[in-house]
């Protein structure tokens, strides 16, 4: 949905190999996945429905192995969202819910922003830089564990989720992708917790 090819671009450039997957059969031999996602919930709902990778991704995850969900990938990872219908892939506890509205805040919510730190994880192991991330969306989610939200972004005199994580399970709502050297810290960061999860040969 959307950002794929900027995604995967982003990967290969810090020296990952990256395999699109189609079909649950592709999971096999993946150390990771990444989940990303442009566009509205349910039809990236139906989408997953359709390649048959709903099931699989929640067995996946269930598993304990790893998963980077990018955007609209994040919000995918819960019950729910205000901007649908559709039943979400439910492996987060937590509703996607509508940004905050204030007058001359426009939606969605758009531009450059800087994290705000909160329970420190792989993604975001402490609050000694500042980091400024590239945002794109008018939804948020809302986990039923405020302990898994790992930073939080400032919009309409509140905050939001801006990135989670729990057990194995990452994801942030900005574009690490399009955010320049603090995505790329982000990305390279998350790809040197994979490597040293791997059993040593």
């Amino acid at each position: 949905m959307g950002n794929l090819h900027s995604v995967q671009r982003a990967f290969e450039r810090l020296g990952a190999q990256v395999v699109p997957v189609a079909s649950p059969a592709a999971f096999e031999g993946c150390d990771a996945l990444v989940l990303p996602g442009v566009g509205a919930f349910d039809p990236a709902m139906e989408q997953l429905h359709g390649a048959e990778l709903v099931e699989p991704l929640r067995q996946w995850c269930s598993a304990g192995e790893p998963l980077l969900g990018i955007c609209l990938g994040l919000q995918l990872l819960f019950e729910a969202s205000d901007e649908g219908q559709a039943e979400g892939l439910g492996i987060l506890a937590g509703r996607v819910r509508a940004l905050p509205r204030r007058v001359g805040d426009p939606i969605p919510h758009m531009g450059w922003e800087p994290l705000i730190p909160a329970t420190p994880s792989p993604l975001l192991p402490n609050a000694s830089v500042e980091a400024w991330m590239y945002f794109v969306h008018s939804y948020a989610a809302e986990p039923t564990d405020p302990r898994c939200t790992t930073a939080e972004v400032a919009f309409a005199g509140h905050r939001v989720a801006a990135a989670v994580w729990q057990g194995a399970i990452g994801a942030c709502q900005f574009h690490p992708e399009k955010s320049g050297p603090s995505g790329e810290v982000m990305l390279r960061r998350w790809l040197g917790w994979l490597g040293a999860q791997r059993p040593k040969s």
